[in-house]
């Protein structure tokens, strides 16, 4: 039967049902909600009629005539936009559309009021077994049938509104205001039955006896509250830069919000690896402090910049670890001085009390930091994927931001201000998303247009490609001259390290700004797609930079360091990335400083224009994970490299904040970035973290560590530092002979890291995979919502032209008649 009625055959069945079905509803004795509908609108006009403020006037009259004027040009507009608006329906149809659910529009207050009652009264006596307020059904949908017959008389409201206020008060606090949070009042009733709930309750506690032990019982647990809300306001208030997020979000958009978002994000990264490697290794070696050679180097205030001299016997470098075990014991035996054999560890130190193994800390540290970095990092690129790619269609978010965006918890005027601005940029974006169209080029528009990006792409790719030779030819050249080098002024062969960073941080300062013409040249329609080709040419520079930097280090320097001289070349690489970090700060500054500030006072003062440069986000993102490249590759031979870059993080939030907000001006096309935090978390994963891990897993399997210094002194490779700790384990234990099994398994062989960088990879996967199968799922569910609605409107129009049809014989059979 279903079968028949769906096939177009039986459209004439379908017709007779509707027909039979309107014959049923006019036959109806009782009365329709559209009369009651109509009678109720005639009833409030003729009270509007007999209302003395409603009486005629001039000027009464002629606002009155504007108000028609403007109803019914605004009635042509609308049935113009919707067909099924511009009929008069039959009296038959309009009780149809009435019946229907989606007609409904609300109940009276004393039937609200009634169900209520019950559902308290239900929740009271389930209180029994405690089940969660959750598990009770939601009201049924509010309908317009009844209007009139549902109405209680006042007493009867009056009576069920105190025993609601009795169950309310019976409740506990939490399932209160659940319960008012579910009621379909406005919020000065919600109010009322509140106050009346809570005055009862205050009465009758005032009423009777509390115990002592009660009353001193409930003045804790309301101190204890008010103390817990307090440390969660705190908390809240050390949120860094919390109100300044909210003004760079309403003055600027949710592009420039998310680059601040993810230098937050870096804050994170680097302040668990402060503390990680602040704990477990510089603060045990900072206890336990090793013998100093003779004549160590004074400070000359120099060493803030290249980050050698005084600094190279600290704590902050690599060659400053010692390879033996910490203890106590240690250092009473051997009169005050710990000792370091060839073997790597002392057997009479391990067996006593506070030892600590400082090579197997290093190795174990710098391995499950990185671990857990990928684990956190692969965690919040999946998160974000789950959050950006799903369906949110401009249209309907556009709704939603209109309806029901404002928080109307927040009474303080900044704050009003803070969310309207808000309120008002993403608006701003939805519209232009909305309102942006894509034009239809002619086959001359397109080839020329190809041949614009080409030509772009071509000068970005060929002086990308010129700056990496000569960075390549000019560590080359300076790598020669370092082995030559005479030592007739030591401060001027140290202010020499400084030639490659300040030549590196130039490149990266300046071929941004070429890249920056290009993409005017190209003059792309979408501002999201130029942020986007941006991005990609300055990563494209970043990571060309940092593998002729990597070849550098470790092909060069780490390969022959007698060659120019070095003892500990771990050391001397931990002070080329400090002064590559360094560098690459103050050049940001310069940048701000020359680029915005100067050039926004240049543009007021001289050329006399109100215009300000433009937040390059690319740019800046870019700068942000270069910075973090380098903070994860030197971790390894600098262990306090991220509290530098924490310190440098948080400085440049500030400065940044400062200059945005200062010389700063929002984009002339405001658009909409859903998906740029997700680029963001996916650029500092796979490129950045992806190639510092590399690099640093290459340096502790296969490279060979400095004989003289360091806690991997004497070793083949950092790695067997690990596998010796393993080995005396066995020794010492045969029965932990599953322990190096699994070590030899798991850890000595490279394939335990590519199978689990693969799981990383195929989870990653397979969770796009969901998502996206989840948006085409929800994209066919709207699509089928709207062609429900166009048969809505397509059956309902059919209806009316079959019920006038048949209507129309009987009018002529009584008109011949007469």
């Amino acid at each position: 039967m279903e079968a028949g009625l769906e096939s177009p055959v039986d459209e004439d069945g379908v017709h007779d049902s509707f027909s039979q079905l309107i014959a049923e509803q006019s036959q109806n004795g009782g009365p329709s909600d559209a009369f009651q509908l109509q009678q109720l609108q005639r009833h409030l006009d003729e009270e509007d009629r007999d209302n003395v403020a409603h009486l005629s006037s001039p000027g009464r009259d002629l606002r009155e005539r504007r108000l028609r004027q403007r109803d019914v040009q605004w009635e042509d507009d609308e049935r113009q936009g919707d067909p099924l608006l511009g009929e008069r329906w039959s009296s038959a149809t309009m009780r149809i559309l009435s019946s229907m659910p989606s007609r409904t529009i609300g109940r009276s207050r004393g039937a609200i009021i009634s169900q209520y009652y019950n559902r308290t009264m239900q929740l009271r006596r389930r209180r029994q077994s405690r089940p969660a307020i959750r598990d009770f059904s939601h009201s049924a949908r509010p309908s317009i049938r009844g209007y009139g017959m549902e109405a209680d008389s006042t007493d009867a409201e009056v009576s069920k509104r105190e025993r609601l206020v009795n169950n309310l008060q019976n409740l506990s606090v939490s399932d209160r205001v659940r319960m008012l949070r579910a009621m379909p009042l406005n919020v000065a009733e919600k109010s009322e039955l509140r106050r009346l709930a809570l005055q009862k309750e205050k009465s009758t506690i005032s009423g009777s006896q509390i115990p002592c032990c009660s009353q001193l019982k409930y003045y804790i647990i309301i101190g204890a509250r008010q103390s817990w809300y307090s440390w969660l306001s705190f908390l809240h208030s050390l949120q860094l830069g919390q109100v300044a997020l909210k003004r760079v979000s309403g003055r600027f958009g949710s592009g420039v919000l998310s680059y601040f978002l993810f230098l937050k994000t870096l804050l994170f990264f680097n302040l668990f690896l402060f503390l990680v490697t602040g704990v477990f290794l510089v603060l045990p070696q900072a206890v336990h402090p090793p013998v100093l050679p003779a004549g160590r180097a004074s400070f000359s205030g120099l060493e803030l910049l290249t980050g050698a001299g005084y600094f190279s016997d600290t704590v902050m470098y690599y060659g400053y670890y010692c390879n033996y075990t910490l203890g106590r014991s240690c250092m009473e035996a051997d009169g005050g001085q710990n000792v370091s054999l060839p073997n790597g560890t002392r057997l009479d130190c391990v067996s006593e009390n506070l030892t600590y193994n400082m090579p197997l800390a290093y190795f174990f540290t710098i391995g499950v930091s990185f671990f857990i970095t990928c684990i956190i990092l692969v965690y919040s690129m999946s998160k974000s994927f789950g959050q950006s790619f799903r369906i949110d269609k401009s249209h309907s978010i556009l709704a939603m931001k209109v309806l029901s965006s404002w928080d109307f918890k927040v009474i303080k005027k900044t704050s009003v201000k803070l969310m309207s601005e808000n309120i008002c940029t993403q608006l701003k974006e939805l519209l232009a998303e909305v309102n942006h169209k894509h034009v239809k080029n002619t086959r001359c528009q397109k080839l020329w247009r190809l041949m614009v990006h080409g030509l772009a792409w071509a000068i970005c790719i060929a002086s990308t490609t010129a700056c990496v030779l000569a960075i390549y030819y000019f560590s080359g050249h300076m790598h020669q001259k370092q082995s030559s080098r005479s030592t007739i002024d030591p401060l001027l062969n140290e202010a020499s390290l400084l030639a490659l960073p300040v030549v590196v941080s130039l490149i990266n300062l300046l071929l941004p700004g070429l890249f920056n013409l290009a993409a005017w040249m190209e003059d792309y329609d979408s501002p999201s797609v130029r942020t986007y080709v941006s991005i990609g040419r300055n990563l494209m520079l970043k990571v060309s930079v940092l593998g002729v930097l990597c070849y550098h280090w470790l092909g060069r320097v780490a390969a022959d360091p007698k060659m120019i001289g070095l003892e500990c070349w771990e050391s001397f690489v931990g002070q080329e990335l400090y002064r590559f970090l360094l560098m690459e700060f103050i050049f940001t500054l310069l940048d701000t400083l020359f680029g915005e500030f100067l050039w926004r006072l240049f543009s007021e003062k001289v050329l006399k224009r109100r215009r300000k440069p433009v937040f390059d986000i690319a740019k800046n993102v870019l700068e942000l994970i270069y910075g973090q490249t380098l903070a994860w590759l030197g971790v390894l031979f600098t262990p306090l490299l991220p509290a530098v870059q924490l310190f440098k993080l948080l400085l440049l939030f500030y400065i940044k904040m400062s200059s945005v907000m200062m010389n700063c001006q929002s984009p002339r096309k405001p658009y909409r970035v859903s998906q740029m935090t997700t680029v963001f978390i996916t650029l500092l994963c796979f490129p950045s973290f992806l190639g510092a891990s590399v690099c640093v897993t290459y340096t502790m399997w296969s490279l060979t560590p400095s004989s003289s210094c360091g806690p991997f002194r004497e070793l083949k490779t950092m790695f067997q530092a690990g596998k010796r700790w393993v080995e005396a384990l066995e020794k010492d234990n045969p029965n932990l002979s599953v322990l190096a099994r699994a070590h030899s398994y798991l850890v000595e062989n490279p394939f335990f890291l590519f199978v689990g960088a693969g799981i990383f990879l195929i989870v990653i996967y397979f969770h796009s995979q969901v998502v996206d199968g989840q948006r085409k799922i929800i994209g066919l569910l709207q699509e089928q919502i709207q062609n429900e609605g166009e048969d809505k409107k397509f059956l309902i129009t059919r209806l009316q032209s079959i019920h006038e049809q048949k209507r129309t014989p009987g009018r002529r059979l009584t008109s011949q008649d007469c």
